[in-house]
């Protein structure tokens, strides 16, 4: 530990950094221009594992509970909310894509800072902060990589290319 904090003091510390860090993060991606976010990179690129999304319908059962956690992304001035598609059109899908490209990259930049809290928390809260930083972002990212996954079937398809 860096900094010497009682394990309740951590926790108040650590859940106020986690608030200012989810802010900060939101707002960076949001700003982020959009034709970084129109194509995926090595982080948001589909793995061979996620079988065009049907992993997370097989094995996590997505569709039954993704609907059921918040979605911010309409928290920022001209924000897109993902509640809903915005349009069937090939454009729109690929509007959405982006978002769920920009969503995605928040949630793995939040998980990432996890182990930053070990720099003033007790040995144990530190692990619990990592621990609360995988189980509050690995479902969004989930549901990000699956919902583009979605999409990329439906754009494959027509285009004729099959999914």
């Amino acid at each position: 530990m860096l900094v010497h904090l009682s394990p309740l003091t951590a926790v108040v510390v650590s859940s106020i950094v986690w608030a200012v860090l989810g802010l900060a993060t939101g707002y960076a991606v949001h700003r982020m221009p959009q034709h970084r976010l129109d194509h995926d990179t090595w982080l948001t690129r589909p793995r061979r594992f996620e079988a065009g999304g049907r992993w997370y319908e097989r094995r996590l059962r997505i569709s039954r509970w993704k609907d059921r956690l918040p979605e911010w992304g309409a928290l920022f001035p001209d924000g897109t909310s993902k509640r809903r598609l915005p349009g069937r059109t090939d454009q729109d899908l690929r509007r959405f894509a982006v978002e769920t490209r920009r969503a995605e990259t928040v949630h793995w930049a939040n998980l990432a800072a996890g182990p930053a809290f070990v720099l003033w928390c007790p040995p144990a809260v530190g692990a619990g902060m990592v621990a609360f930083g995988v189980l509050a972002h690995a479902p969004f990212i989930c549901i990000q990589r699956y919902n583009r996954a979605r999409i990329d079937r439906t754009l494959a398809r027509r285009r004729g290319n099959g999914a």
